[in-house]
């Protein structure tokens, strides 16, 4: 693996994993809130309920800063790039990836009693095979997921529908092949009950909300719960180990939608969590999986450990500053660690998965690796689905079905995989840590805006390459059915 480590690049944070128990399928605690589903008219197109302006966190030291992929930054990590953004959003405190934020504003709401919330962040994921085409909408109609210049955002929605409408067919197999739909938002509302109750363990009690980014419940429901409930202290905590522009950028966008737009929400204190991968209790949780697979085999020293990761494109990384590709390759190097300090020194490698599109994503991909590893003689692989906390499509049927057949016809006979973290005790045990760590730091948030010059200079030499780059690149992938969909669209 060509991976450059940056180790220490970034704040460690280290706890002890409490000795509570919690099984790895955690129990359903009625008091974990419920967010009701609504019509799939009324939230089908969420973003229609809140101005569509970028999220930008900044912070006292300008190298922390990395632009989004719609040319528009946050504060992620060890990348620097410049920010020629017009509006900045001074979130209430970013744990483990930067300083503070200019502009933070101490917010004392006049109340009697204190009313912690946690609201957990992730992608959603259709329930039944007839949410499949909304989902997917809803998924590229996000300008974090395609990447339009301004001139050219009206193509938005009617791209996603063209996308939606010619991948649902594959799309809907997928899911038939899991049973139907995704399992995420059960696993997620679990793992919710489980930090509940490690949080009140350690004598903290708080109420936890869900919110997804493109299904049930969305984010703008658990942000009205959440307002609802009077909550007067909230920690972000997204699901996703590593920050990327794609995943945790995209909803900490929807949340400053949200919060610029309402007068509670503006002054409530808030820590957002933007990454953790990095954190003692993850990397021994992942640790524990992988050392409990290795055993499974008759020879667990010679078994490959392979790290599939999901990609993003190239242009994410090297024009945005999007952090995944250093964070994941930090968090690979950091659980390898742990297992050499096991015992354990298998060779390793990682790849990423899950690229749509005729663009470059990041390499190596986890389909070419899997065809050379056979090629050079590997007998014995164990599958990481790395940037995973839950069982959803991309590992039950990308990796166990898809890679899985790839990697035998290979040449590769022996073949496993670790299963997501999903409950695991150790794991929500150190989620639940992270919140009581950034409780202290939440702090309100202030709105600024500012003018780039630089910005509007370069805007057309960024959208004559933006347009080329997003708009035909996904026109050619799909040219053979564009005028079939079409026709389907209008009859």
């Amino acid at each position: 693996m060509d991976a450059t480590s940056f180790c220490g690049a970034l704040p460690q944070t280290k706890l002890s994993a409490s000795n509570r128990n919690f099984s790895r399928s955690c129990p359903r605690a009625r008091s974990v809130v419920s967010v009701a589903r609504h019509s799939s008219e009324e939230f089908q197109q969420p973003d229609k309920l809140y101005s569509r302006e970028s999220l930008v966190v900044s912070s006292f030291s300008s190298a922390n800063k990395g632009m989004t992929a719609s040319g528009r930054s946050y504060l992620s990590g060890p990348v620097m790039k410049r920010n020629p953004v017009r509006q900045a959003f001074c979130a209430a405190s970013v744990v483990g990836v930067g300083a503070y934020c200019e502009g933070f504003v101490d917010s004392h709401l006049h109340v009697t009693e204190e009313k912690v919330g946690v609201l957990l962040l992730n992608l959603g994921g259709p329930e039944t095979l007839n949410d499949v085409q909304p989902f997917l909408f809803n998924l590229f109609a996000d300008p974090d997921i395609i990447r339009l210049p301004r001139l050219f955002q009206f193509l938005q929605k009617p791209l996603a529908k063209l996308i939606s409408v010619l991948r649902a067919p594959k799309s809907k197999e997928g899911y038939a092949s899991i049973g139907g739909g995704s399992p995420l938002r059960k696993i997620t509302d679990e793992q919710a009950d489980g930090i509940k109750m490690a949080l009140k363990a350690k004598g903290l009690t708080a109420n936890v909300y869900v919110g997804m980014r493109y299904w049930y419940p969305f984010t703008e429901e658990a942000i009205h719960q959440i307002k609802k409930d009077k909550i007067t202290k909230l920690v972000v905590l997204p699901l996703y180990p590593q920050f990327s522009i794609s995943t945790t950028g995209s909803s900490l966008r929807v949340l400053q939608n949200i919060f610029s737009e309402d007068a509670y929400l503006s002054r409530l204190p808030i820590a957002i969590i933007q990454s953790w991968y990095q954190r003692e209790g993850y990397i021994k949780s992942m640790a524990d999986l992988i050392g409990e697979e290795l055993q499974k085999f008759a020879k667990p020293e010679e078994v490959m450990i392979f790290f599939s990761a999901h990609g993003v494109p190239l242009t994410y990384v090297e024009d945005a500053g999007d952090p995944y590709k250093d964070q994941m390759e930090e968090c690979i190097y950091l659980i390898m660690q742990e297992l050499k300090a096991r015992g354990s020194y298998n060779d390793h490698t990682l790849a990423y998965q899950s690229r749509v599109g005729p663009v470059q994503w990041l390499k190596p991909y986890t389909d070419e690796v899997l065809v050379e590893l056979g090629q050079k003689g590997v007998k014995s692989l164990l599958a990481v689905p790395v940037s995973f906390v839950s069982e959803h499509i991309e590992t039950l049927e990308e990796i166990d079905m898809e890679y899985k057949e790839l990697a035998l016809e290979s040449g590769i006979e022996n073949w496993g995989r670790v299963p997501a973290l999903g409950c695991t005790s150790s794991f929500i045990t150190d989620l639940a840590d992270a919140v009581i760590e950034a409780l202290p730091s939440a702090k309100s948030f202030s709105t600024t805006r500012s003018t780039s010059e630089e910005s509007d200079r370069d805007f057309l030499s960024y959208a004559i390459k933006m347009i080329f780059g997003s708009v035909l690149a996904f026109v050619l992938l799909f040219s053979p059915k564009v005028i079939t969909a079409f026709r389907n669209l209008l009859f």
